[in-house]
């Protein structure tokens, strides 16, 4: 393989582009581990989500957002 000339201006960029995917990545990874965890306390405690409306709340006030 040859070699590749980049720009400076060009390789920040680049970098920046991955940088930002690299956050997106690791947010959806945090919430999917929140969402985890929220669920095995409701599992535990049943009490915590009655009903839909009541589970939806409970979600919310702990940071999982629902659509």
């Amino acid at each position: 393989m040859g070699t590749i000339s980049i720009s400076e201006d060009r390789f920040k960029k680049v970098l920046a582009d991955v940088e930002a995917l690299v956050k997106d990545v690791t947010a959806l990874i945090d919430r999917d581990d929140v969402v985890k965890q929220r669920i095995a306390e409701i599992k535990a405690n049943p009490s915590l989500g009655k009903t839909e409306k009541e589970l939806d709340d409970y979600l919310k006030r702990r940071g999982v957002e629902i659509d």
